[in-house]
C-alpha cells in the first residue's frame, strides 16, 4: 500500500510536471540555491553526497548537475518513486532511491556530505525534523558537512502563514503544496546540536518578496519574452544583497546553516 504522503506528493509532482506553473520562479530558486552550495561545498570534490530530496529536479533543472561537479557520486533519494523516476531522467549519473529521510535505508557514516534544501519543513511537527536530523547525522562521515534549509519562521510573512489554515491558502493559490513546521535560526541550531552538530555558517537566503514575485513570475512566463524575462531573474538577484543586512533574519525566506558532525 503506498502511503498517504507518498501519492500526495505524486500527484503534486506530476500535475507540476504537466503544467509547469512556475517555470521562471523555479529558475530563480535554483540559482538562489546554487549560489549557496558554491560558497558552502568543498571546492574538491568528495566521494559521496546525498540529496534529502528531488522535487526541484522532478520538476525543472534542480541542483544535481551542479552537485555532479562536487562530488564523485550524487545520490538523490524522496519519499515518492514518481518524483525519483523524474529526476533521474537523463541524469545518467545521479543514483536516485526512493526512502524517508526519517528512517533513512543507508548505513552508519555513507556519506561526505548532505545537501537538504527545503525537505524538513514539509513535516507536521518539529519532533519529526529532530529525527530527521539525527538521522542525517548518523550517515554523515565523521567531519561530514550538512548544507540545511528550512522556512525562516523569524520571517514575519513565515510566522503568519503557519497560523492560518494550509486548505485556505492553497485555494487562495498562496501555498501550491503542503508546507509543515519550521523553526527560525535560533531554534534550527539547537536542534542541530542537540543531535551533534557542530554548527559552521548560518545565513539566510530568497530576500524578493515571494508571492508577489511568484506571481509575477507566472505572468511574465506567459506573456513575456525570454529577454524580459532574463531581466527579471537578474533583477530578482539583486534582492539577496539584503542577506547582508542586520534586517536579513526578518527578510530571508529560508534560513541556511553549514554543520559538522
Amino acid at each position: 500500500m503506498i502511503p498517504v504522503e507518498t501519492r500526495y506528493w505524486e500527484s503534486v509532482a506530476e500535475e507540476w510536471k504537466k503544467t509547469r506553473p512556475d517555470r521562471l520562479w523555479r529558475k530563480h530558486s535554483d540559482r538562489i540555491n546554487q549560489s549557496l552550495l558554491f560558497r558552502w561545498l568543498p571546492e574538491q570534490p568528495v566521494h559521496r553526497l546525498l540529496k534529502t530530496d528531488v522535487f526541484d529536479e522532478a520538476v525543472g533543472e534542480g541542483l544535481a548537475r551542479f552537485l555532479q561537479t562536487r562530488a564523485r557520486s550524487v545520490v538523490g533519494m524522496d519519499l515518492s518513486f514518481k518524483n525519483v523516476q523524474l529526476a533521474c531522467r537523463g541524469q545518467t549519473s545521479l543514483c536516485g532511491t526512493c526512502s524517508d529521510v526519517r528512517h533513512l535505508p543507508f548505513a552508519d557514516e555513507s556519506f561526505d556530505v548532505v545537501v537538504s534544501n527545503s525537505t524538513l519543513d514539509h513535516f507536521q511537527s518539529l519532533d519529526e525534523i529532530t529525527v530527521s536530523l539525527r538521522e542525517l547525522h548518523r550517515v554523515l562521515c565523521k567531519d561530514g558537512q550538512l548544507i540545511v534549509t528550512l522556512d525562516n519562521l523569524a520571517n514575519p510573512t513565515i510566522a503568519a502563514r503557519n497560523i492560518l489554515p494550509f486548505k485556505l491558502l492553497n485555494r487562495m493559490g498562496i501555498l501550491p503544496y503542503y508546507v509543515g513546521a519550521t523553526c527560525g535560526p535560533r531554534q534550527l541550531q539547537l536542534l542541530l546540536r542537540g543531535v551533534g552538530f557542530e554548527i559552521g555558517d548560518v545565513t539566510t537566503v530568497l530576500h524578493c518578496p515571494r508571492m508577489i514575485t511568484v506571481w509575477a513570475a507566472k505572468l511574465l512566463c506567459s506573456f513575456a519574452k525570454p529577454p524580459v524575462q532574463q531581466r527579471f531573474l537578474r533583477w530578482l538577484q539583486t534582492f539577496e544583497r539584503m542577506s547582508k543586512w542586520p534586517t536579513r533574519y526578518v527578510t530571508g525566506h529560508f534560513i541556511a546553516v553549514r554543520a559538522k558532525k
